[in-house]
């Protein structure tokens, strides 16, 4: 790829600026868990922020590209956002009012009920739950247990569906809840070892056969969970072929399909939701982040068919948040109204044709894939492979190892020239980019160039040694 001038990242800082930095990470390091996850990694204090650029309490300035894990949709503080917010709380409105009508909610169900898949929009049902996406997940998991009468699940390798334990787990009094993890379908790191569309149909036959092996001992789930893209297990879009087999399986024997559009909802992949890529109507949509323009929001939208009151059912304190459904209904309008699903694919797939430069250019880039501005990097580690070694290896189907060390390297160099990425993958060995549907061709070049730029600092492609640990 050729190599624009980079601009600094790093501004002069202050020496008060700098110890005042220092000392908020300090105080977190000392007073958090150690579960803190992006922190760690990203050692940055974020004091103002807009559109694509945050600036650190110590005045550097960063592209960010993990838009808050995908609840960014417009980028950090957009005008349409900031004014729908100011709106409601000029008016005196409540801010939470639990379950109970109100114009802002009507408003904001109306405009959702707008940019559903038409075959759903028609005949849906909304239920609004806990704000996050895991709380969507296990309400979604409730909602087709007590519509089927049965417990069990299916999901797919490599999948996020949420940290909470019923979202996966057993619920109170069901017992027997069980969750099976069938084959999900990649080019990649192929299953079956074959890739494209065979390793897509053996993926499809094998849950064929899952579903049909339903005597006594087994019953047919509840429900199948997928997630049109596949986020934080490396950004693998399911193939449409396959998406479609599994609408068809699991409509024959009236399972529900369950969308799990948590991150790729509101435009990520080029399309307002992932599974109009394909065509397919599920019966169950979970939905959060960028939903709810920045601020926490959580709702399943289903067929009415599955809609069975459960009184006393927990859904959460939270699920009545105004200020979250007015910042959602001024995301969801500005993103249909101004095509910007539409902006994403055209700008995401001219990036990933470019980024695909870097797969020739260094051997320890196996693979760049996505939809859309999602968008990831897979490292691998190709010591003791010649490049035709390399070939012979992978045109196997043994695509070669991951290299987790050498992406969190990457993620590091990227920081230093003041880019922000994620990191995920099964082998967190996936750089992701996820900029806001709102980044400019400019801006796009810039994260293109400091990507780069930062892949070739962090590893020589004569032996893929990983730069120096970063020091903040």
């Amino acid at each position: 790829m050729p190599v624009r001038a980079l601009p600094s990242a790093v501004d002069d800082t202050a020496p008060g600026a700098r110890a005042a930095h220092e000392g908020i990470l300090r105080r977190q390091s000392a007073r958090e868990s150690a579960a803190r996850t992006y922190a760690r990694a990203l050692p940055i204090v974020p004091v103002r922020a807009r559109g694509l650029t945050i600036e650190g309490a110590d005045g550097r300035r960063y592209l960010d590209c993990l838009s808050g894990a995908g609840t960014l949709a417009l980028g950090h503080n957009h005008p349409v956002v900031l004014e729908a917010i100011r709106r409601v709380l000029d008016s005196g409105a409540p801010l939470n009012a639990l379950d109970l009508a109100t114009p802002v909610k009507d408003a904001f169900v109306t405009e959702l009920f707008r940019t559903l898949p038409p075959g759903l929009a028609g005949r849906a049902r909304v239920r609004f739950c806990g704000p996050a996406g895991g709380d969507a997940v296990e309400t979604a998991c409730e909602l087709v247990r007590a519509a089927t009468g049965r417990t069990g699940l299916i999901a797919f390798t490599g999948a996020s569906h949420g940290r909470t334990a019923g979202a996966l787990d057993a619920f109170a009094g069901a017992h027997d809840v069980s969750l099976a993890r069938l084959p999900y379908p990649q080019d990649y790191r192929c299953p079956f070892g074959v890739g494209g569309e065979r390793g897509a149909d053996l993926a499809a036959r094998w849950t064929e056969s899952v579903l049909d092996d339903s005597g006594p001992g087994a019953p047919l789930p509840a429900g199948v969970i997928v997630e049109p893209v596949q986020g934080e297990g490396g950004v693998i879009p399911a193939p449409d072929t396959w998406l479609r087999r599994m609408r068809q399986l699991t409509a024959d024997r009236s399972v529900p399909l369950i969308a799990d559009e948590i991150q790729t909802g509101v435009g990520w992949t080029g399309a307002f939701w992932a599974v109009e890529h394909s065509g397919v109507t599920p019966d169950v949509m979970v939905l959060s982040k960028a939903i709810g323009g920045s601020l926490p929001l959580a709702v399943v939208v289903y067929h009415e068919d599955l809609d069975a009151p459960e009184p006393g059912a927990p859904a959460g304190t939270f699920r009545g948040n105004q200020l979250a459904m007015a910042a959602g209904t001024a995301t969801l309008t500005h993103v249909r109204e101004n095509h910007l699903a539409e902006r994403a694919a055209t700008l995401g797939a001219r990036m990933l044709s470019q980024l695909h430069g870097l797969v020739a250019e260094f051997p320890c880039v196996g693979d760049v894939r996505g939809r859309g501005l999602m968008i990831g990097v897979e490292f691998v580690d190709p010591e003791g492979e010649t490049g035709r070694a390399r070939q012979m290896v992978e045109s196997a189907g043994t695509p070669l190892p991951a290299a987790p060390e050498l992406a969190a390297a990457v993620q590091r160099e990227c920081l230093r020239r003041g880019l922000i990425v994620g990191l995920d993958g099964r082998h967190a060995g996936v750089v992701r980019l996820l900029p806001p549907l709102t980044i400019t061709d400019e801006q796009a070049a810039a994260v293109q160039d400091r990507l780069a730029d930062a892949v070739r600092a962090a590893a020589r492609c004569d032996g893929g040694t990983a730069a120096a640990p970063f020091t903040p």
